[in-house]
């Protein structure tokens, strides 16, 4: 049998968003092991909207999941709709929205806050036994969560972000972006 795993994506976009090649790659893979996939995004206005090119906020507003769709080719859910009970695992891509749309990591690190539903299915993953896939920075946004369970985690080998994720509980450990980190007693599995 197929292991069912849910998908959070934070829009679409490094800056502003999931991390395009990030997430693509991470559904090839998945569907590469056999895994049965469903994706899922939150339906609300994400933190702002970057233009790419020039690297420049605009004054454009994006919805997260709408933004989210253009990946997952429109085979979507609204984050209300992801059921922990249905999945053996949630993974995470990375990109700026992680830090910016899920939770305030990007603008006051340690002392952000996540948003609440966010924060409800990471802890219910984490509650039911399930593994926790994290990627780029998505594994700050699992220190925020469960930090205080002294989850092992990496996000690469920047001091400063690693820094800050120590302050939350979490314990850094520095990892090459070829290799991940394995927490056994948490099931959380993180890559820079």
């Amino acid at each position: 049998m197929s292991k069912k795993v849910a998908v959070l994506l934070a829009g679409c976009g490094y800056l502003d968003g999931a991390e395009i090649r990030e997430a693509v790659l991470t559904l090839l893979n998945l569907d590469l092991a056999g895994a049965t996939v469903s994706i899922f995004a939150p339906e609300r206005k994400q933190h702002h909207v970057i233009d790419h090119l020039k690297a420049d906020e605009t004054k454009e507003e994006r919805n997260i999941l709408l933004e989210s769709a253009r990946i997952a080719r429109g085979k979507i859910q609204k984050l209300e709709e992801l059921k922990t009970k249905d999945f053996d695992a949630l993974v995470m891509p990375g990109g700026f929205g992680v830090a910016k749309n899920f939770c305030t990591f990007a603008f006051e690190g340690a002392a952000g806050s996540v948003d609440p539903n966010i924060k409800n299915v990471i802890t219910s993953f984490h509650e039911a036994g399930k593994a926790i896939g994290a990627i780029c920075i998505s594994p700050a946004l699992v220190a925020m969560c469960l930090g205080d369970k002294g989850v092992k985690l990496t996000i690469g080998n920047d001091k400063e972000t690693a820094g800050e994720i120590e302050k939350l509980g979490a314990k850094h450990v520095d990892c090459p972006a070829d290799n991940c980190i394995v927490d056994t007693d948490n099931k959380v599995v993180s890559t820079p």
